[in-house]
């Protein structure tokens, strides 16, 4: 969400934003609901003030034929007041509804497209393996080192349903304390996080109220969290925290669910797209300043970028076209790993900055040097999520007799240096 000023000083660039985002947005119908809201308010407090003015007028009266005829009067006024306080709520609605759906300005430095096929890749890391054989895919590897079974999970779960077994679940967990052991170096503070959320966490991260869709709802009205994001902004919702303690660094981890709408016949198979999975997530609160929220999108994406080194994952880093970013995301990075067995990168991380757009929503505010309440500004960004990560992981490693070699940094925790 943006501030209504900012969006009536700047409305051609809200218009921008919306056409190069591919958003249908009206900041033309939100700007005339803005003037009826202030319009009706002014009209209210009038009224108001008139009926206050009779109060104590009628108090003072002491002839009864006088009192009883302003009696009458005010209520005439009373009746135009909560007609027009009627009117004024649903201008209301209508407002809300249009203020949630502005979108957030795209930084200069993103490039101009229309989806993932125009993000720009700035950087690519690692040596690709070079098989002298035919490299198997994630489901055939892992069907046949029983790291896996498909079949039971879809019986037990339903479609994109699985069941992780044997070293493919210390591979998990092996890949999560890696993940929790660099961002704890870097002074983030560890969360286990709520999955079943409220409604206004969603508001205020902006998952709500278009991307309903994508998410699981209880019979109580609560969802079901996607990422460890959302409980975590809503951690600090409607609070002022104190400034001298910016930034707030977390790393939280939290199962995370998708009904991965609209991607109806994509990776219909394997580990890439699935409903359930695990995450640990990286988020950040800083004070409100553009140069602060570029410094840690930078330093989110090397942690991630760190990780996915020590693991030797053959990457890439593309920055999102403006297509490609939500509502809320002023600039985002994703980072895409080699899967040999397709011939192409394919995405395991997303890091994203906001400005104080969630933090609008989720009103979380600090006091500035001068006394003055400001937003936050928010980021966040993937450190690890699986099972995703284990397509890459097990397909880089594998050997020709169908083996699958342990990354060097998790042989620790699996006690072991192959799968076989």
């Amino acid at each position: 969400m943006l501030d209504i000023k900012f969006i009536r000083e700047n409305k051609a660039i809200i218009k921008e934003a919306a056409r190069k985002k591919l958003l249908d947005f009206d900041v033309e119908a939100l700007l005339e609901a803005d003037n009826q809201r202030l319009k009706l308010v002014g009209e209210v407090e009038k009224l108001r003030a008139r009926q206050n003015e009779a109060s104590h007028r009628i108090a003072k009266v002491k002839d009864e034929a006088e009192r009883d005829e302003l009696i009458e009067q005010m209520k005439d006024v009373k009746t135009l007041r909560e007609g027009k306080e009627e009117e004024l709520k649903q201008v209301l609605e209508t407002w809300k509804s249009l203020l949630l759906k502005v979108p957030n300005i795209p930084d200069i430095s993103v490039p101009e497209g229309k989806d993932d096929s125009e993000n720009q890749q700035i950087k690519i890391w690692g040596d690709r393996p070079k098989f002298e054989f035919a490299p198997r895919g994630h489901v055939e590897l892992m069907t046949n080192l029983k790291l896996a079974d498909f079949e039971r999970g879809v019986k037990v779960a339903g479609f994109r349903g699985y069941f992780l077994k044997n070293e493919a679940v210390l591979l998990s967990m092996a890949a999560w304390q890696h993940a929790m052991k660099i961002a704890l170096e870097g002074g983030f503070v560890p969360l286990l996080t709520p999955v079943l959320d409220r409604p206004e966490n969603f508001m205020g991260t902006g998952y709500l109220p278009d991307g309903e869709e994508d998410l699981y709802k209880t019979q109580d009205g609560d969802y079901l969290a996607g990422t460890a994001e959302v409980p975590t902004m809503g951690y600090h919702f409607d609070e002022i925290v104190p400034a001298d303690r910016l930034p707030y660094k977390f790393i939280a981890f939290s199962p995370c669910y998708r009904r991965e709408a609209g991607s109806h016949g994509k990776d219909t198979q394997g580990l890439i797209r699935v409903h359930e999975f695990y995450k640990v997530e990286q988020v950040v609160l800083c004070e409100a300043s553009h140069e602060e929220s570029v410094n840690w999108h930078e330093k989110l994406l090397a942690n991630a970028e760190r990780f996915m080194q020590d693991l030797k994952i053959p990457y890439r880093v593309v920055v999102n076209c403006t297509g490609d970013l939500g509502q809320g995301q002023v600039k985002k990075y994703d980072i895409e790993a080699w899967v040999p067995s397709e011939g192409k990168f394919r995405e395991t991380h997303s890091i994203s900055y906001f400005h104080d757009f969630q933090a609008r929503r989720l009103n979380t505010r600090y006091r500035d040097s001068e006394g003055k309440l400001r937003f936050v500004h928010s980021l966040n960004g993937t450190l690890v999520a699986s099972p995703r990560i284990l397509v890459s992981l097990l397909e880089n490693y594998q050997q020709a007799d169908g083996s699958v070699v342990v990354p060097e940094v998790l042989q620790p925790y699996l006690g072991k240096d192959v799968i076989k």
